[in-house]
C-alpha cells in the first residue's frame, strides 16, 4: 500500500509541475489553485509513504516519477522535443526508479 500511496505522490508532482507551467507565472487563478492543491497532496502523501518506506528509496522514486511523468507531459502536451537521447535517458530513469523498488528493504 506504501508503494501505492508513493505513486500517487509523484503523480501529483507531474500535476503540480504541470499546474505550474499552466498557471501563467501563477497569474492564472485556476491553474494557481490547482498547483496549490497538487502540491499539498504530493508532499502529504510522500509524508505518508515515508513512514513506512526508507526516506532516500521514497525521495529517490518520487521525484523520478515526476521527471519522468513531466518530460512525458511536456513532450505530449507543450509540443517538447522527443529525442532519442531524451528517450534514451527516460527509460535509463525509469530502470532505476523499478530498481530502487523492487531492491528495497521493504
Amino acid at each position: 500500500m506504501n508503494w501505492i500511496i508513493l505513486i500517487v505522490a509523484g503523480l501529483f508532482e507531474v500535476g503540480f509541475t504541470t499546474c505550474l507551467q499552466l498557471s501563467n507565472n501563477f497569474t492564472n487563478i485556476k491553474w494557481t489553485a490547482a498547483f496549490i492543491i497538487c502540491i499539498g497532496l504530493s508532499f502529504l502523501l510522500l509524508n505518508k509513504a515515508t513512514l513506512m518506506l526508507p526516506m532516500g528509496t521514497a525521495y529517490a522514486v518520487w521525484t523520478g516519477i515526476g521527471a519522468v511523468g513531466t518530460v512525458i507531459v511536456g513532450i505530449i502536451y507543450f509540443n517538447e522535443p522527443a529525442t532519442f537521447w531524451r528517450i534514451f535517458f527516460i527509460c535509463t530513469l525509469i530502470g532505476s526508479i523499478a530498481g530502487l523498488k523492487f531492491f528495497a528493504a521493504h
